[in-house]
């Protein structure tokens, strides 16, 4: 893995070979420092047995991902940006994490090597999320992931083939999506670059750009309506994307958690540009404001965090929306972050059952979730989740509040950072500012809570209870 973050460190260099990349010695040593970490890592459990129990997939998923972190911020903290350790942990997690909040300004005059590095962190965290989706959380039962297990999802040496299929099917299809992004942006009027750049990170969901600006940058309503499509792809489940393309046609769109998806894409927009032109007094252009807010409804929903508006003034029930739409988040078994579609869903699931035993005590109902059977295990382990959640927001939110910050602020920064959605709202963190004014503890706080938000939360809380480490 480590080795692996070594091979893309140098390909910022190599990809500006034919311009100037004024950081390529940070870029070297941060490569070194992680392939002499992976060649550690190598030599110090080569010998050892393999063991996948959930205890040791717990520690291992939660430590790889620090790390991770950590050694990506290298060339960040290494480059001429004089960034403190805090401030390149912060922006590293948030690229490995496809967050896309940030701490950086003046984002148009900054050196192509260092914009390229944050596209590719972004881009390999969504593959990572992916993955992770698929062979990792339905195996330790987080959240009510279990209820997407597969037989790819089983580690045992007959389910070993399948999984191999599964992940060369899923990366197969992320780097079609990857290409096809960066094609259609640079014949839509994008330079090369920054084409190349924001395809990657529209199909990560992540949302960094190559201006303080993003994508109002570009001032057309075409590339905004294709970044909106290349969000919705990033947002749905990739392993859906695989069975399609294995002749199981179809799958897509009969997916509970699609169709649900699509609808708040297809009914928020519209309600929102109908308020604004209200507000408006009959001014606002109806084509201009329905893509703006169709394309900045979807970047919140698909926790990307592209802004091309700051939609925090639009008025105060747009303020409110968006503050709720943070919440949901994509499909499970996408790039994308947030509480996800399938958990609503089985919240309402549970409260038409309480309803029904409400009515008819003696009834005899079942619970089914995309024609499969909804366990118990997987409700509580649902339940335990909202809770678990709720509670980082809390206090995380405290913590914000702490060190002087506004309500606003406070709020919306720990739930943007929990649902890896990006900018919060008001003024500081809002689509119109960024985390640098945020205190340097603020900005440990806040990469911690990144991560969180990321792994499921509860991966990350089993692993710092006590009761975890005891024998």
């Amino acid at each position: 893995m480590f080795i692996l973050l070594s091979i893309f460190m140098v390909l910022p260099v190599l990809l500006l070979v034919n311009s100037e990349a004024p950081n390529a010695m940070a870029f070297a040593e941060s490569s070194a420092i992680c392939l002499g970490t992976g060649l550690i890592g190598i030599l110090m459990t080569r010998r050892s047995a393999q063991d996948l129990k959930p205890r040791f997939m717990f520690v291992l998923t939660v430590s790889s991902w620090f790390i991770l972190s950590l050694l990506s911020g290298l060339p960040l903290y290494l480059s001429d940006l004089d960034l403190t350790l805090g401030e390149a942990f912060f922006e590293s997690t948030s690229g490995i994490t496809t967050t896309g909040a940030t701490v950086l300004s003046g984002l148009d005059t900054m050196d192509a090597d260092l914009l390229l590095w944050r596209s590719i962190l972004q881009w390999i965290g969504g593959i990572g999320i992916i993955g992770m989706f698929v062979a990792v959380l339905p195996f330790l039962r987080v959240g009510g992931m279990r209820l997407f297990a597969t037989e790819s999802s089983e580690w045992t040496d007959k389910a070993l083939p399948r999984m191999k299929t599964l992940s060369r099917g899923l990366l197969v299809v992320y780097v079609a999506f990857s290409i096809i992004a960066v094609v259609v942006y640079w014949l839509s009027g994008m330079s090369l670059f920054d084409a190349f750049n924001h395809g990657l990170t529209s199909i990560a969901t992540g949302g960094f750009s190559t201006s303080d600006s993003s994508m109002a940058k570009f001032d057309s309503n075409l590339i905004l309506l294709e970044a909106t499509f290349f969000m919705m792809i990033g947002s749905l489940p990739f392993f859906l994307f695989v069975r399609e393309m294995h002749g199981q046609h179809g799958v897509l769109f009969r997916d509970q958690q699609v169709r649900l998806f699509v609808t708040i894409l297809l009914v928020v927009p519209a309600l929102l540009t109908s308020y604004r032109w209200t507000v408006s007094g009959g001014e606002l252009d109806l084509i201009d404001g329905y893509v703006s807010t169709l394309f900045n409804v979807t970047s919140v929903v698909t926790t990307t965090g592209y802004a091309s508006d700051d939609y925090s003034s639009w008025g105060p029930l747009a303020f409110v929306v968006f503050f709720f739409l943070m919440f949901v988040g994509g499909c499970s078994g996408s790039t994308a972050g947030g509480m996800k579609i399938f958990r609503f869903q089985l919240s309402l699931l549970v409260l038409r059952e309480q309803l029904m035993r409400l009515l008819h005590p003696r009834a005899v109902l079942t619970r089914n979730y995309n024609g499969r059977a909804v366990s118990d295990e997987i409700i509580a382990s649902m339940i335990a989740y909202t809770f678990i959640f709720l509670l980082c927001l809390l206090l995380i939110t405290t913590a914000m509040a702490a060190l002087q910050l506004d309500f606003i602020t406070s709020l919306t920064s720990a739930l943007t950072v929990l649902t890896n959605v990006g900018p919060g709202l008001g003024e500081i963190v809002g689509p119109a500012g960024n985390f640098e004014p945020i205190p340097e503890i603020g900005k440990w706080i806040l990469s911690v809570g990144m991560l969180m938000g990321r792994l499921e939360i509860l991966s990350v809380v089993i692993v710092l209870s006590p009761a975890f480490w005891r024998s």
